[in-house]
């Protein structure tokens, strides 16, 4: 959990054409337990034509009996292991945890859900430098140098995170002062400066930037102590490899994306090693030499920043073409989210409940529904990313949805940390109480005691928290978010798989399939 245009091949639907806003009381009172007790489908009723029960039932007790703790225990401790280092949005490990589901996915026989195949793809900006790619590299003739990003050099702010491939000589400029750069040609190279000297970096970066400059490099104060750029920027340099990504809004991308001055600072090592590759320096010692302002090093910088700018993020689609002439135009969309925060160095945040427990749970949905066959709708299975970052996926999907052509989305369940606290404690929003309360959340509170559930609570305080909202606000659709609550664990390394309850995880997934059962009725009245 975290703290539209319609394109494709096809013209899928178009927001005036959806369905009416559903309300499942116009169809279903309030029941009394023996008929809570029969299959959901049984209580809705079924359209004529339709199997008669006594066939339909054993497909629903078959799909119910193949979710299994242990299954659901194995996949859930491969899916938050060390291993995938809390598939975080974006990372390898997260492009790993979406070809596992996918893979899933075609051995059930689900059917590719985005255009073109399993996965969709969507640009995220990111503002994380990649440390392996990134470097300063020092040549003087055929001699290089490579220094290493938070290390040799640093960066003053997160201004300096827009990429970077820039190879110029260097001049020396002093302290950077206006007088000092008088008449020095400095056009199209860096310009090496020492810090201090009674002239602010930013009146000395505005100075030579203004004087036409390729770039700046600043060298520490001689008579600073120890190594100041290292106790002043390390901290940025920490962030900037931590980094981030950015939903690519217009005119949030023109700004993170339009490149700005150059600006490095050297640390003590770096520093030496550029004053000692300057064949300008002669035999001086490199602690005693100054050079002239306006002094050419004659040494050639080169410096990369990789990891910035768009990138691709990816969400997992698979569909389940329901058997309906009609109503398999009607798309029931599952969703759940399969990123979580990522690692801190060693420190893995692995995220079992947050949201393994909901992505493996959705996975032994789409099992249990290979066993059902065929709802009369349509089922879309859907994993997200980037829902720790700002619902990023569902919102990538809501703003460009694809549906194979004439389907248009029905409603949304969304499941996110299913695994943990009291046995008979479930949670879902809207609730009676929450203006969006709609059939689907009706169908959930009678599903719910079926499974050993008590009556259940309110999860509206979640409402913007996760998934769900997005389908909610941006398609105007029912929606229902299955959760069981946070606990001391979330966001915390210690969200580990052998903390949840596989019992607990596999009744509220046979909540789920309740629920489809539940959705075969012909209509739902407003």
């Amino acid at each position: 959990m975290g703290s539209g245009a319609y394109h494709g091949r096809a013209m899928p639907f178009a927001p005036a054409s959806r369905p009416p806003r559903l309300r499942v009381s116009a169809i279903v009172p309030p029941l009394p337990l023996p008929l809570l007790l029969l299959p959901l489908a049984l209580v809705l009723g079924r359209p004529a034509g339709a199997q008669a029960p006594a066939a339909v039932e054993p497909r629903l007790a078959a799909a119910l009996d193949s979710i299994e703790a242990a299954h659901l225990a194995a996949d859930l401790h491969f899916f938050a292991s060390d291993e995938m280092r809390g598939r975080d949005t974006p990372s390898h490990e997260q492009r790993l945890a979406a070809r596992f589901l996918v893979a899933r996915l075609q051995r059930l026989g689900i059917a590719p859900g985005a255009e073109g195949g399993y996965l969709q793809t969507y640009p995220l900006f990111s503002r994380r430098l990649d440390p392996e790619g990134s470097r300063v590299t020092i040549q003087a003739g055929e001699a290089r140098t490579a220094l290493a990003f938070g290390a040799d050099y640093y960066f003053s702010s997160g201004r300096s995170l827009f990429p970077l491939d820039l190879a110029a000589e260097t001049i020396f400029g002093g302290s950077g002062g206006k007088e000092e750069l008088a008449g020095v040609e400095v056009a199209g190279r860096w310009v090496v400066c020492r810090d201090g000297a009674g002239v602010s970096a930013a009146r000395r970066r505005r100075v030579v930037e203004q004087a036409g400059a390729a770039g700046l490099i600043v060298l520490p104060d001689p008579a600073a102590a120890g190594d100041p750029f290292a106790a002043r920027f390390g901290s940025v340099a920490r962030a900037a490899v931590h980094g981030g990504v950015l939903y690519p809004a217009e005119k949030a991308v023109e700004r993170a994306s339009t490149p700005g001055f150059p600006e490095i600072f050297l640390g003590r090592a770096g520093a030496g090693a550029l004053l000692e590759a300057s064949p300008a320096r002669g035999e001086t010692p490199v602690e005693a030499w100054t050079p002239a302002v306006g002094t050419p090093l004659g040494v050639r910088v080169h410096e990369e920043r990789r990891g910035l700018g768009l990138i691709d993020a990816e969400n997992v689609c698979g569909f389940w073409r329901g058997s309906d002439p009609e109503l398999w135009k009607e798309v029931v969309i599952l969703s759940a989210h399969y990123d979580h925060v990522g690692a801190r160095g060693e420190t893995v945040y692995h995220g079992a409940d947050d949201n393994g427990s909901g992505s493996i749970g959705l996975l032994a949905v789409a099992e249990a529904l290979a066993r059902y066959g065929p709802l009369r709708r349509s089922v879309l299975f859907l994993w997200v990313s980037g829902e720790e970052k700002g619902l990023f996926g569902s919102r990538a999907w809501t703003e460009h949805p694809w549906l194979p052509e004439g389907a248009r989305p029905m409603c949304n369940l969304n499941i996110d940390m299913i695994g943990r606290n009291a046995p008979d404690s479930l949670k879902v929003t809207p609730s009676p109480d929450h203006p969006a309360y709609s059939f689907l959340t009706r169908l959930a509170e009678m599903a719910a005691p079926l499974e050993g559930f008590a009556p259940l609570g309110s999860a509206d305080e979640y409402w913007q928290r996760s998934d769900h909202v997005n389908f909610s606000e941006r398609l105007d659709i029912p929606v229902a978010f299955l959760f069981t609550d946070i606990h001391e664990d979330y966001h915390q390394p210690t969200d580990t798989p052998d903390k949840i309850d596989y019992d607990k995880m596999r009744r509220v997934c046979r909540v789920v399939v309740r629920v489809l059962d539940g959705l075969q009725a012909d209509q739902f009245d407003e």
